[in-house]
């Protein structure tokens, strides 16, 4: 047994359970370890556009009721609706105990302004005409991630580093590129304007924490990126944004005590 680690705010994004490319196993092994005050999931927790009556193993189901166990032990649990999970926005305000369904969220964080949502509504890709071909190419990403498994699962028993097939692709198309740039732009132009703190979005699947300064203020951008290959999460805890990277031996390692101190000691240890 893990002993957990009290955490102010967790927010997690993109996780996509109902795909092959989703890292269930290893969310719920991360998921296990923490007692946050405040777990926000922040859009496509289940993917929706991919769903299949064949395809939903006992894992994937492990890690919504993890999730429920959670809200019914007291952890404020606020669901924001991604475009992938947009079916669940007829149900936006829905509380229920302590699981609420939104489309956007404000918090309050230690009196700072906290501005939080998925950010498809940046994307044209996924509104009007376009959405088909967004779903078709979504349905193509998650052949690409069990290959890429497949592959990687290979690359093990020779001893060689894993690789990842979707950010070698990414990383290579300007398009893509550009995308990734424009979409951080327009959430902190906006941010910076609404005179917000932070600003906290997923989507991109590109895990970051920045500070953002223009001629008209500041903000700081983040990301908690995905559980397809970056298996990241964002946590606040003690007036500090981190963005948690999972590794099994380092989980294994960090939760040994209960002590925050001696967690933070570990940590220093294993970065050096």
């Amino acid at each position: 047994m893990y002993s957990k680690r009290e955490l102010q705010l967790l927010v997690i994004s993109d996780v996509h359970l109902g795909t092959y490319g989703c890292h269930a196993k290893e969310l719920l092994h991360y998921l296990k370890t923490v007692n946050p005050k405040t777990l926000v999931l922040n859009g496509d927790i289940i993917d929706m556009w991919n769903f299949s009556k064949s395809y939903f193993p006992a894992s994937h189901m492990d890690v919504l009721r993890h999730i429920m166990k959670m809200a019914s032990q007291g952890t404020r649990v606020i669901y924001i609706t991604g475009n992938h999970d947009e079916m669940l926005r007829k149900y936006t305000d829905l509380i229920l105990g302590n699981l609420e369904i939104v489309d956007k969220l404000l918090l309050n964080i230690d009196g700072k302004s906290a501005w939080i949502f998925h950010g498809d509504v940046f994307d044209s890709s996924v509104h009007g005409s376009a959405k088909l071909l967004a779903k078709l190419g979504g349905k193509g990403y998650d052949l690409l991630i069990l290959i890429n498994r497949m592959v990687n699962w290979a690359l093990k028993l020779f001893g060689r580093d894993k690789m990842s097939f979707s950010k070698k692709v990414k990383d290579s198309v300007k398009k893509a590129v550009a995308f990734v740039s424009n979409f951080e732009k327009t959430a902190t132009e906006i941010a910076i304007d609404k005179n917000y703190d932070y600003v906290v979005c997923g989507h991109i699947h590109v895990p970051q924490i920045k500070e953002v300064v223009t001629h008209k203020g500041k903000v700081t951008y983040l990301n908690s990126g995905d559980w397809i290959e970056n298996l990241t999460a964002l946590e606040y805890d003690r007036g500090k944004w981190e963005i948690f990277s999972y590794d099994k031996n380092y989980l294994d390692l960090i939760y040994a005590t209960d002590k925050p101190d001696e967690q933070d000691i570990v940590k220093k240890i294993l970065a050096s």
